[in-house]
């Protein structure tokens, strides 16, 4: 970790596609990183060798959204709803382990 700012640097895609053609943020994905954002600050996750979460632009994986991706590890993750959203704080975020069901390989 040494040579990283932070321990996880989280991604959301939230690009608004306007051809009208499906992007992630037709599935509630700026819901998401707003819950995953303000989660992760009341856990005093935040912050230099700890969580960042940031938005993005398109990540052009836009069939497979909503989506984020978590780096170093670069782990892409879809979700539905905030459980998901917690389940991934809780498990990759915090004790280092990847949610399997929400992974896009």
């Amino acid at each position: 970790m040494e040579n990283n700012y932070y321990q996880h640097h989280v991604f959301f895609c939230l690009n608004q596609r306007e051809d009208g053609a499906q992007c992630c943020t037709d599935f509630g994905a700026e819901a998401a990183f707003d819950h995953m954002k303000s989660s992760v600050k009341k856990l005093n996750l935040n912050g230099k060798n700890k969580v960042r979460i940031n938005r993005a632009g398109c990540l052009d994986r836009c069939g497979e959204g909503p989506l984020m991706v978590v780096y170093p590890e670069a782990i892409w993750y879809t979700f539905v709803d905030n459980e998901d959203i917690d389940e991934i704080i809780s498990s990759h975020l915090q004790q280092g382990k990847v949610v399997e069901r929400l992974q896009i390989k």
